[in-house]
Parts: structure tokens; C-alpha cells; sequence
């Protein structure tokens, strides 16, 4: 069984890359960023309380999100999985690796869309525009990148020192060319 977290800074294309991925494999996939804004949307508690940290910049409690993952993975051993938007703390990581040993799923593999912050800057941007999202505004986004450098940039390290960790270039191309270069990585997984 796979276990691959799509990696990146916000804006990186990992919604997109997702979307695509899996029209090509079966993969349970979970996004906690979808999650977290199905909660907010429905007015739930936890909604709630995730939207005043979403909009702040801030990342959402991990034990939170790790119960979450957790249900998920559980409810969805023996398939392949693509996690997106997590883990994105070095706590969440080591979690993350608990469950898995604990259901004998195996390693988790990273497959990071590296992308330039003023690339980054600019598709956020341009997102809010078009999806009317209250968290991409400028000063939101800069946050959210400094809570990246802080705490999510050293999941990257994490993985690299376990073996476990793929860069592939997320910013030159289109979402389809970066997406056959993604697919041919997930293929030899």
C-alpha cells in the first residue's frame, strides 16, 4: 500500500495535482484543507473555531487535524493513499508515522511541487479573485508563508532524512505537464 502526502507551500497546486492524480489511480485521498473549509461552510463548531484560526494565518491545532486523519486512515486501510495538506508539522509527521506502523501500512512517501513564494503570491492572488476565498488576501498569505517556513518547510527534512522525500518542479508548465511529471513519480512508488 502507498502512502503519499502531496507536499507544498500554499498555492503550490496540490488541490489541482490531487484532482488530477486521481483520475489516473484510486487513491483514498483526504484534504484537510477541504475538510476544514466543509466544517466552515456547514457552521459547525469545529467550522467555527477553524475559521478564526484560517483567517488569522495560523494552522489549526494538531490534535485536531490528527484525529481526523486518523478516522480517515482507519476507515480507509488497504487502499493506496494521498494525503494533501498534511502533515504540515514535524509533530503531525511523527503521528503520522504511529498510525501507519500501527496498521502496517508501511513508510509514508513525500512528493513536494516546489514552487518560487512570488509564483506563489501571484496564483493565491489570483485564486481569491476568482473563488472569492476570505484567507488569500495579501497579508493572510504572508502569514500563512511565514507559518510554512516556521513549522511545515521542516516536514520537508523529516522525510529527506528518512529516505522518504521527492521534489519535482511545480511552477514551469502547465497543471497537465507538471501532472505527467507527478504521475511518472507516483508510478515507480
Amino acid at each position: 500500500m502507498r502512502n503519499i502526502i502531496l507536499f507544498g507551500a500554499p498555492g503550490a497546486g496540490k488541490g489541482t495535482q490531487s484532482a488530477i492524480i486521481r483520475e489516473k489511480f484510486d487513491f483514498a485521498y483526504i484534504s484537510t484543507g477541504e475538510i476544514l473549509r466543509s466544517e466552515i461552510k456547514n457552521g459547525t463548531q469545529l467550522g467555527k473555531q477553524a475559521e478564526e484560526i484560517i483567517n488569522r494565518g495560523e494552522l489549526v491545532s494538531d490534535s485536531i487535524i490528527v484525529g481526523m486523519i486518523q478516522s480517515f486512515i482507519e476507515k480507509n486501510n488497504g487502499k493506496d493513499l494521498l494525503l494533501d495538506g498534511f502533515p504540515r508539522t514535524v509533530k503531525q509527521a511523527e503521528a503520522l508515522d504511529g498510525i501507519l506502523k500501527e496498521l502496517n501500512r508501511g513508510e509514508a512517501k513525500v512528493v513536494e511541487l516546489a514552487v518560487d513564494k512570488d509564483v506563489l503570491m501571484q496564483r493565491l492572488l489570483k485564486r481569491a479573485e476568482i473563488e472569492g476565498r476570505k484567507d488569500d488576501n495579501e497579508q493572510t498569505i504572508r502569514e500563512r508563508f511565514n507559518q510554512y517556513d516556521k513549522k511545515t518547510a521542516a516536514v520537508a527534512d523529516y522525510y529527506k532524512q528518512k529516505g522518504g522525500y521527492i521534489s519535482i518542479d511545480g511552477q514551469n508548465g502547465t497543471p497537465e505537464q507538471i501532472s505527467v511529471k507527478l504521475i511518472e513519480v507516483l508510478e515507480k512508488l
